[in-house]
């Protein structure tokens, strides 16, 4: 109850700057060194020691071909796409130990900070904007219309429909916390047989994302409706009613305030979306994938710069935060993607004078 008084002590501080938002295409306004023990023990490398083959080096074959030893190794999966690194070096994490993005995700002071800071700015506009307004018929819906392009978004008034958030549910207002200790301990890889038998067995290895349940309690009190639209899949409706009630985010109506993929449905949110958009006004919306916002951020043919651009240089700039809410989550989803080039544009690539680093 204390940090649902916090939340509303924001807002109420935070609503003499509520006025000041205005854009025509924005709704409602808008180990930390290495110890050497060796030296004390020196000892002469042996021979096969001396000549183990190292990364890089170039062998001849046979029959006169050259091939060159790297350190891949895993495969890569069908699509073609390099196996993802995240250990430090470029090697995978063995099986059992904890990846830095879960690190970081589900045991950090920084991603609860993050997730809090996400949910406290949700809370102070939501209902910094909307206590104001005296025609709440003339508000905006956040959801773009089925003709809106991520270069010219387009939304609608609500009319008389009653006001709603709409939250997706995995790493946004629940964490996977038993899911993701068994994928820590098998190591790289998703299966979805796995994922499934998660759904039906794990609703009380599940924890709410800080800031989500004190939030969505005070939405519900300013007589806002909360709904749940996530693609976790309809033939586990009950399990995730209990995983949603255990981490004190319910209660939920299948069909009205929590709304799943048919098994049978493809994964965008868009047609979903649409269809909650037909009984109420979505004010808000939160999510940590941009396909929580809008399927168009997910087009096969969107590179990975286009798509981090479409975020910042277009006229969707000035929904984060006024709108559309998102949260951390470096652990999974369409976001982590993109070579080299991609992520690092080749005009910002350095290289250190010095050359490569010394053992």
């Amino acid at each position: 109850m204390n940090r649902i008084c916090a939340i509303a002590g924001l807002a109420l501080a935070a609503s003499g700057l509520s006025g000041c938002i205005a854009a025509a295409a924005v709704p409602l306004g808008a180990a930390a060194g290495v110890i050497k023990t060796s030296q004390d023990h020196k000892r002469k490398k042996s021979k096969a020691e001396r000549a183990a083959p190292q990364p890089g080096q170039v062998f001849e074959t046979g029959d006169g071909e050259k091939v060159q030893l790297t350190n891949l190794t895993a495969l890569p999966p069908p699509s073609g796409t390099p196996v993802a690194s995240s250990a430090p070096g470029g090697s995978a994490p063995a099986p059992g130990s904890v990846p830095p993005e879960m690190q970081f995700l589900y045991g950090s002071g920084e991603a609860s900070a993050l997730s809090l800071q996400a949910y406290a700015a949700l809370w102070n506009y939501v209902h910094g904007e909307l206590r104001f307004r005296r025609d709440k018929s003339q508000i905006t819906s956040v959801v773009m219309t089925r003709d809106s392009t991520l270069t010219s978004p387009r939304f609608e008034t609500c009319g008389k429909r009653p006001l709603a958030v709409v939250f997706d549910v995995d790493e946004t207002v629940l964490l996977n916390l038993g899911f993701e200790s068994d994928a820590a301990r098998r190591g790289p890889g998703y299966d979805q047989g796995r994922w499934t038998r998660w759904e039906e067995t794990g609703a009380d290895k599940v924890e709410a994302v800080p800031g989500a349940p004190e939030t969505i309690a005070a939405l519900r009190g300013d007589g806002i409706t909360v709904i749940y639209n996530t693609n976790r899949s309809a033939s586990t409706a009950a399990f995730t009613i209990r995983a949603l009630e255990h981490a004190g985010l319910g209660p939920v109506t299948l069909g009205d305030t929590l709304i799943l993929r048919d098994d049978a449905a493809p994964g965008g949110k868009d047609e979903r979306r649409w269809k909650i958009a037909e009984r109420y006004c979505i004010v808000a919306m939160g999510g940590d994938q941009l396909g929580d916002f809008s399927d168009l951020f997910n087009a096969k043919d969107l590179s990975v710069s286009a798509r981090r651009n479409t975020t910042a240089n277009t006229l969707i700039a000035p929904l984060w935060g006024h709108g559309w809410f998102i949260l951390p989550n470096p652990v999974y989803g369409t976001g982590l993607k993109g070579q080299m080039d991609d992520v690092f544009p080749k005009d910002k690539q350095w290289a250190d004078p010095a050359g490569a680093a010394k053992p």
